[in-house]
């Protein structure tokens, strides 16, 4: 299984459709609610989302979906990745709901070599996620500093911390 890419692997303008998607529940959503101290009743409260909101329902808290999407292009984008340095924007476009599925697609928009070592370069990334219906629900750009081919072979290559198996005697 590919995980992530060097430099020379990106190419301006590929999209790759992360697999995959992720059935969002209402635990997973309670739970990111509570790991991050977010007690917005629209998350957390049906009664309250129902009677007081325009959803008739809860939310599922935006930077949890981001961070599904995030975490789904890892094996396509960032896997390899030396650092992600920016969140360049983030937008949510539509409300997700418990027992949406979420899927997420990741285009290149840009790549250049960097400017203070050239064995790594950055790539400027969108990644859109969309529920079951085709609905788009969040758009997020970043750049991501990758390694060049050169990199990963001078650091002894693809796994280099891996443990190696003793022999069984």
């Amino acid at each position: 299984m590919q995980f992530g890419r060097t430099y020379e692997e990106f190419e301006v303008g590929a999209t790759y459709k992360h697999w995959p998607g992720k059935t969002v529940t209402e635990y997973d959503d309670h739970l990111f609610c509570l790991l991050t101290m977010n007690h917005h009743p629209l998350h957390m409260d049906a009664n309250y989302a129902e009677k007081t909101t325009d959803f008739g329902r809860n939310v599922v808290v935006g930077n949890y979906v981001y961070s599904l999407l995030l975490g789904m292009s890892v094996p396509d984008i960032s896997g390899k990745a030396i650092a992600n340095l920016e969140i360049e924007s983030l937008r949510h476009v539509a409300p997700t709901f418990h027992g949406d599925t979420i899927y997420g697609e990741t285009t290149v928009l840009d790549k250049w070599p960097s400017k203070s070592k050239n064995d790594r370069g950055i790539v400027h990334v969108e990644t859109r996620g969309y529920k079951q219906d085709g609905t788009l629900v969040c758009v997020f750009r970043r750049k991501v500093m990758v390694p060049t081919e050169t990199y990963i072979k001078e650091r002894g290559g693809e796994q280099p911390g891996r443990p190696v198996l003793k022999q069984e005697k």
